[in-house]
């Protein structure tokens, strides 16, 4: 195999699968570890500079990071249920416990560029893009049709999973930054938006319309009947206070759990999740589906809607055939009906939360801006410009439907663009990120980082009790970590950051490395092709999608063949290592921002 490049950006940052995974590729070990230090103001702003709203995420995260942690895959071999780090509730952790962190805010300069960028909607994808131009001079206007900024994130998050005062405060710390926020106006043409003379126009409008369900019996009975999340933005916005006693939720993902618990709250005391997929395949996270389990509510499967019943134009139940999911030879799923009599359920209220759409009737035709066959814009994923050069797309409303996190990613992407764009560059030339290197060792046998692995299984986050969470749609239902579980679940990290790097001329091929390595993850071989030497290692190395760490040929013509998928980085092959071949450093990966430094330059990688 050909020797690993460990200084390509990729290859270490792949080895950190919690940031490689995270779509706006957080810093986590460092974070975790700051938090393990008590240091919670120096974790939240690590967070902010990447994901923007670490007290909104650390609630509400759809966590891409955790399923990619490789703890899960170290304790595969002996844990009964391996779990992966509680990344996304210890950053919650960061958030609740940090000081007034106004004071490390960037600084926004008095003399503005002359640039002046629109953006549409006020949800996580354009306050960060916001957040990234208004510290170098641009004047930026949020139009936003609700009266508070914020977007999905006030109108379709209940109140018992996102405190307002959360909200506040973290879409406060951007609009502070002499953003100008324009409230209750809903922009109704892009063409006259366009005529205004902005440099440029970012749309992050969301996915703003809940699909409907056209079954029997829909317009009949439609005065109980309710969108999921128009549902949900009435209540936040106190328009709705209570519902039927007896409610049926339509849909398997996040929005369908945030609606059944939420009716749980207004009176519905008999509240059932009706799915036509099966449990396993529902879209909702599955702490969702626990969290609407622990209240009590039932996730009926495998239900198809087939009408609405009513009596003189009321609701008073739905019917469903029963269905079961067939696979053909290439395993694609069918569902198909299973012969058994329709199933009747009694109700008083209905709400359909059976996925989203773009809605973009205020875009007219003829500007420029390209759609496809689904109504939705053409975007390039790499600039998130439209095909008019002056538009840009992010969060929903590039893409469709996803979460908070990859709309915060969108937001950056965009800016970086904008920011070139408005001076005179190539918008698809992006500066690689900036890698360092940097030895971790203080001492002979003494590291900067705490390399001891706890064996600890990880740790619940506590809730309030049912019997008062229920009775009120305001209460916050995680109760969060306390100081010392938060310090307790950072040491099950396995600090991934910290690198083991290996100086072949300095080995001299004792094996004392081999016979101390825990995980048997170190080997001196001869060379041979990936597949070959996978399966020749000490431990051979199943998990092809995880890079092998390959040396260049040593004194004797073997090379060393280390594999990164179930390393500790305990650091002990760097105490046992005679000579200081092996050396354990710190890697930080520093992705590109909008601004200066961003343009018309590609930072140099370095090592140290």
């Amino acid at each position: 195999m050909r020797p690993t490049d460990i200084h390509h950006p990729d290859y270490f940052h792949k080895v950190v699968d919690c940031q490689w995974a995270c779509p706006a590729h957080t810093p986590v070990p460092e974070y975790i570890r700051l938090i393990a230090a008590g240091r919670y103001s120096d974790a939240y702003m690590v967070n902010w500079e990447s994901n923007v709203f670490p007290g909104i995420l650390g609630r509400t995260c759809d966590r891409p990071c955790e399923p990619a942690c490789r703890r899960g895959r170290v304790e595969e071999r002996n844990a009964e249920k391996p779990e992966p780090v509680a990344i996304c509730r210890l950053k919650r952790v960061a958030a609740d416990c940090k000081d007034d962190i106004r004071n490390r805010l960037p600084e926004v300069p008095k003399q503005k560029n002359g640039k002046r960028i629109a953006l549409i909607g006020a949800g996580p994808a354009s306050l960060t893009v916001a957040r990234d131009l208004a510290p170098i001079g641009y004047q930026l206007e949020v139009f936003d049709g609700d009266g508070r900024a914020g977007g999905m994130i006030r109108s379709q998050i209940p109140r018992f999973r996102l405190p307002e005062s959360v909200i506040d405060e973290e879409v406060g710390y951007i609009l502070d930054l002499g953003v100008e926020f324009h409230a209750g106006v809903r922009i109704d043409s892009m063409k006259a938006l366009l005529a205004r003379d902005y440099d440029a126009v970012f749309v992050g409008s969301g996915a703003p319309r809940g699909r409907d369900l056209e079954i029997p019996g829909r317009r009949e009975a439609a005065a109980n009947i309710h969108i999921g999340i128009d549902w949900l933005a009435n209540i936040a916005f106190g328009h709705v206070d209570k519902i039927g006693r007896r409610v049926i939720v339509l849909g398997g993902g996040n929005t369908a759990m945030d609606c059944c618990r939420s009716s749980r709250r207004l009176g519905g005391d008999d509240v059932k999740v009706i799915v036509r997929s099966g449990f396993d395949e529902m879209k909702a996270s599955p702490w969702e589906k626990e969290d609407a389990v622990h209240e009590g509510i039932p996730i009926l499967n495998y239900l198809v809607p087939k009408a609405f019943e009513h009596k003189n134009g009321k609701l008073t139940g739905m019917s469903f055939e029963k269905v079961k999911a067939v696979y053909d030879e290439k395993g694609r799923r069918r569902l198909v009906p299973t012969g058994e009599p329709d199933q009747h359920f009694e109700c008083d209220d209905v709400l359909v939360a059976i996925g989203q759409e773009n809605a973009f009737p205020w875009i007219e035709r003829g500007l420029g801006i390209e759609f496809d066959q689904w109504d939705m814009p053409v975007v390039d994923k790499l600039t998130m410009q439209s095909t008019h050069p002056k538009v840009f797309f992010g969060g929903d409303a590039a893409f469709g439907p996803k979460n908070i996190i990859w709309a915060v990613a969108h937001g950056h992407d965009a800016a970086i663009s904008i920011d070139k764009l408005c001076n005179g560059e190539d918008i698809r030339e992006r500066p690689a990120p900036t890698v360092n290197l940097v030895s971790q060792k203080m001492g002979i046998h003494e590291w900067s980082y705490d390399n001891q692995i706890s064996a600890e299984q990880r740790y619940k986050v506590p809730w309030k009790d049912t019997r008062i969470t229920l009775k009120d749609i305001k209460v916050e239902v995680e109760l969060g970590f306390d100081v010392k579980t938060a310090f307790a679940e950072a040491q099950r990290c396995l600090n991934c950051d910290v690198q083991t790097v290996f100086t072949g001329n300095l080995c001299i091929e004792c094996d004392a490395c081999v016979d101390i390595c825990p995980m048997d993850c170190i080997t001196f071989t001869p060379d041979a092709g990936e597949a070959e030497l996978r399966a020749r290692l000490n431990a051979p190395a199943l998990n092809p999608t995880q890079d092998l760490y390959v040396s260049a040929p040593l004194k004797t013509g073997r090379i060393m063949a280390k594999d990164e998928d179930v390393c500790l980085h305990c650091g002990l092959c760097a105490e046992r290592c005679p000579t200081g071949a092996w050396d354990m450093q710190k890697f930080l990966i520093e992705m590109a921002y909008a601004g200066p430094a961003c343009r018309n330059h590609k930072p140099q990688r370095k090592a140290a």
